[in-house]
């Protein structure tokens, strides 16, 4: 009976928990859609900005922070998998991978305003790149860099160690025991750091303030060299530097990125979902 007790305690915890996780969340969203809900209509979604982001619509920005979303994980994927495989498979553990999992662990909890820096100082200014695509996407993919490499790690770590020791004992390679034993079994795993890292791409202000954000630009880009409009920065210049814009613009703004982080989120689980199902 007492352990019962002690179980019911416990599960009651964990549920008011969550409770006070979700609840807040609900009522914010909630809150966001029922002021901005009245901004949406096909000309605000597919419409340029026009009278200085007066009036018009939102369509740069939401493409701009699509594009800068799948070229930054484009570019941070592929490296921080394959960073964490070798960190995993092939690095011994001495002081200098020690020294590499602290600086990752590190650069996790650093601010995006000091990303931002560094990107401007980088990108932008050292490499020439200008304030561009380029130069956002290459920032914010640094920055997922961490979320992505410890993800990864923890996906690898999962993968019973029974299936190296099997596959290697057939004759198999190294990588080819990686390729067909490991990497299949954790892609779920990492899919989850890529879902982590598309949400953040996507709702950061500081990092694109410095490299590639464009104030008023009623146009899309034709090149990775070019500024764009981001949703982000666009619902801070309205909410903070032009006076007298309709509430409703400012919160349907809002109102479309947690949509479309959401639909991004979605569809990247549904991936993830399909490859636990197929092993």
């Amino acid at each position: 009976m007492r352990e019962r007790a002690k179980q019911k305690v416990g599960f009651g915890v964990l549920l008011l928990a969550t409770l006070l996780i979700v609840i807040p969340v609900l009522v914010i969203i909630a809150l966001i859609i029922d002021k901005g809900a009245s901004a949406i209509s096909p000309e605000f979604l597919f419409s340029m900005p026009r009278e200085g982001m007066k009036a018009g619509g939102i369509y740069p920005a939401i493409v701009g922070t699509l594009i800068l979303v799948v070229v930054s994980i484009a570019f941070a994927l592929p490296i921080g998998v394959l960073a964490a495989i070798y960190l995993n498979e092939y690095a011994r553990d001495n002081w200098l991978t020690r020294t590499i999992n602290l600086a990752i662990i590190n650069l996790a909890g650093v601010s995006s305003v000091v990303y931002g820096l560094f990107g401007l100082s980088m990108f932008v200014v050292f490499l020439k790149f200008g304030a561009s695509i380029l130069s956002g996407s290459l920032t914010l993919g640094i920055m997922t860099l961490p979320v992505i490499i410890t993800t990864t790690r923890e996906a690898l770590r999962a993968v019973p160690r029974s299936y190296r020791e099997v596959s290697v004992s057939l004759g198999a390679t190294r990588w080819q025991t990686i390729r067909h034993s490991v990497l299949p079994f954790a892609t779920p795993g990492i899919l989850t750091g890529a879902i982590l890292s598309i949400g953040r791409v996507a709702g950061e202000t500081a990092p694109i303030l410095f490299t590639v954000a464009a104030f008023y630009l009623p146009r899309l880009p034709h090149s990775l060299l070019d500024q764009v409009m981001a949703l982000p920065y666009h619902l801070y210049i309205t909410s903070t530097q032009i006076p007298g814009i309709a509430e409703n613009i400012r919160y349907g703004t809002a109102v479309v990125l947690v949509g479309l982080v959401l639909i991004m989120n979605i569809t990247a689980a549904i991936i993830r979902a399909r490859f636990r199902r197929k092993r």
